[in-house]
């Protein structure tokens, strides 16, 4: 080898040992600079602390917004309560002051927590949240119209709107304007059907609403216990929500191919059905603007199965049941009279001389043929006719 070769070698290994020697040097110094920084903040944390020596616990954020601040949040007052929070035996006379001290740190570590719980947790649903909408003819105003606005409507003005047929001067008033005439035809044959239900589907989508509810007009919507079960539900997120009044999928003949067949669920509209915006607006490019009618002209199917067939066949979105939904095609007199408080709605109807209505005792039947006026005074005897 020759001597510059010799030289040049030791050079580089020169180099390459100081340069290490270097980075060693440096990890050593951010390594010191860390440790100052830590006790630096230590001691000025020690220094804010109070002079207890036990901390609060941070109390667990729930996994669904509180429906109301006071039931869910509400904060135990007396002695006790601080013990349980801090860990601690009864306080001698002595501690007292600092006691009462960590009471009212205690108190103000529990507020605190709840305002933040409830700040970044998902809104509960409440009334104004639902946009109800009632298909209804005027064949019927009179009579079934009538036993809604003396029931449940009374619970729910502003949120309810009924779909009829006909301009109603009376009836406009006697809703308070809610009564929209969407000018489809009176009879009850299935255009007739989506017409009116198109114009429900539209109207909600115009609205800020969250939730929209559809029910006949021979239903009783128990109002509270409907928003009760929709607050299970996030609105954000899609969901068609009612009871099938069959014990299997429908099956049709598929009109884009009539050699195949498609099968679905749909929630009869009889019993009444939610669906949230978040669906709503998934099902807009098919349903909005009319293109309900369409849609059910096309498979030659009534409203309720054309609104199953659009979520469940062309969007893919799956009914989710909620047995506490019922329509007339239910024996009514086999639901539990001790849970009726619990169900969302209820219906009646007349084959012949026989009639499906709920098993109630309560007002003379002459006077309550449908059972709902007597329902209506079991869940809210307050109301004036509930003493006649």
């Amino acid at each position: 080898m020759r001597p510059q070769d010799k030289t040049m070698r030791l050079k580089i290994r020169n180099l390459v040992q100081q340069a290490a020697v270097a980075c060693v040097g440096l990890t050593l110094c951010v390594l010191i600079l860390q440790n100052l920084a830590h006790s630096l903040r230590d001691s000025a944390a020690t220094a804010e602390r109070p002079s207890s020596p036990k901390f609060l616990p941070v109390q667990a954020w729930p996994e669904r917004a509180p429906r109301s601040l006071g039931r869910d949040y509400e904060v135990a007052a007396g002695a006790s309560d601080s013990n349980t929070i801090l860990g601690e035996g009864e306080p001698s006379g002595g501690r007292r002051e600092e006691n009462l001290e960590e009471e009212e740190e205690a108190k103000q570590r529990r507020l605190l927590n709840t305002l933040v719980a409830t700040a970044t947790a998902q809104p509960s649903t409440s009334l104004d949240d639902l946009f109800i909408t009632v298909k209804t003819t005027r064949g019927f105003h009179h009579t079934r119209l009538d036993l809604i606005l003396k029931t449940w409507f009374t619970l729910a003005r502003q949120q309810t709107w009924f779909f009829t047929d006909v301009e109603d001067e009376e009836y406009q008033r006697k809703t308070g304007g809610h009564l929209i005439n969407t000018n489809c035809s009176a009879s009850h044959n299935r255009r007739a059907l989506c017409c009116k239900m198109a114009a429900e589907f539209d109207a909600f989508l115009q609205s800020d609403k969250r939730w929209w509810c559809h029910f006949d007009d021979d239903n009783y919507v128990n109002v509270g216990q409907l928003v009760t079960t929709l607050a299970d539900y996030d609105p954000l997120h899609d969901w068609y929500l009612g009871k099938p009044s069959i014990r299997a999928p429908l099956e049709i003949i598929n009109r884009d191919n009539v050699s195949q067949r498609i099968s679905f669920w749909f929630a009869t509209g009889g019993a009444g059905f939610c669906i949230s915006r978040s669906l709503a607006l998934k099902m807009m490019p098919i349903a909005g603007g009319g293109k309900f009618i369409s849609v059910g002209e096309k498979i030659r199917l009534p409203d309720d199965v054309t609104m199953g067939y659009i979520i469940e066949h062309l969007l893919r979105k799956k009914l989710t049941v909620v047995d506490e939904f019922h329509s007339h095609l239910e024996p009514m007199r086999l639901l539990n009279t001790d849970s009726l408080d619990r169900q969302v709605s209820f219906s009646y109807s007349q084959y012949g001389t026989e009639m499906n209505v709920l098993p109630l005792d309560g007002l003379d039947p002459r006077l309550d043929p449908t059972r709902l006026l007597s329902l209506h005074c079991k869940l809210f005897p307050n109301f004036s006719y509930c003493s006649a």
